[in-house]
C-alpha cells in the first residue's frame, strides 16, 4: 500500500526557512508538510489499517514541530465541538473516491467555500481537518494514493489563496499566537470565528459541487 514518504533531509530544509522570511514556494513546501503530519495523525486516531509510512516528523523543539503540534491542537478543538463535519467527507459531499478529479474538484470547491467571507487561522485549522478527514475516506475506502493528491490540492490552494495572506503574518509560525491559554472553559478568538462560520460551511457541504457528482 502505498503511503506518506518525507526524507529528513526535506524536513530539514522546511524547517530551516523559519529562521528567515519565507519565500512562496518555501510556504506551500511548509503547508504540504504540515498537511501530511495532520492526515497522518487522524489515520492513526481512526485506527484505519495501513502500512506504517516511512515518516520522518520534524525535530524535537524545531518551529515547524511547534507548528504541527499547534495545528493538530486547534483542530483537535475544532473536531471536538463539530465532529460530525469533518467525518465521513465523502459521503457528505455524496462523491465517488476513485476519481482524482473529483475529489480534486471537491476539495477545491470546499476550500473555496470556507474562505469565502475572508482568511482566518480558524478557517486554516478547518481546511485541514477537512483534508485529513477526506484522507481518511479515501484510506478506508481502499485508495491510499488519493492522499498523496489531497496534499498537492491543499499546497495548490495555498499558492493560490493563502500566501499572501501568510506571508504578511510572517509565515505559519504565527498560528502559535492563537494559544492564549488552557483552559478549556475560555475560547480564544479563532475558534469563535471558525464556529460563526460553520453555518455557510455546512451549506456549501450540499452546493458546491455539481448535482451529478
Amino acid at each position: 500500500m502505498e503511503v506518506l514518504r518525507r526524507s529528513s533531509v526535506f524536513a530539514a530544509e522546511v524547517m530551516e526557512v523559519f529562521d528567515r522570511s519565507p519565500t512562496d514556494k518555501e510556504l506551500v513546501s511548509q503547508a504540504k508538510a504540515l498537511c501530511r503530519d495532520y492526515i497522518n495523525s487522524r489515520l492513526v486516531r481512526a485506527g484505519v489499517s495501513w502500512s506504517k509510512p516511512e515518516y520522518n516528523a520534524p525535530v524535537p523543539g524545531g518551529k515547524l514541530a511547534e507548528v504541527s503540534t499547534i495545528l493538530l491542537r486547534l483542530g483537535d478543538e475544532l473536531e471536538y465541538i463539530r465532529p460530525n463535519v469533518y467525518r465521513n467527507i465523502a459521503r457528505q459531499l455524496n462523491i465517488s473516491l476513485h476519481s482524482e478529479t473529483v475529489v480534486t474538484d471537491a476539495f477545491l470547491a470546499v476550500a473555496a467555500q470556507i474562505f469565502t467571507a475572508g482568511i482566518t487561522w480558524g478557517k486554516v485549522v478547518s481546511l485541514y481537518a477537512v483534508a485529513a478527514g477526506l484522507a481518511v475516506d479515501c484510506v478506508r475506502h481502499a485508495q491510499p494514493a488519493m492522499v498523496h493528491t489531497i496534499v498537492d490540492c491543499l499546497g495548490e490552494f495555498v499558492r493560490k489563496t493563502l500566501v499572501t495572506w501568510l506571508k504578511r503574518r510572517g509565515g505559519w509560525a504565527d498560528i502559535t499566537k492563537c494559544v492564549v491559554n488552557t483552559d478549556p472553559s475560555l475560547r480564544s478568538h479563532w475558534l469563535v470565528a471558525a464556529v460563526c462560520s460553520f453555518g455557510h460551511f455546512l451549506k456549501a457541504i450540499f452546493f458546491v459541487l455539481l448535482p451529478e457528482r
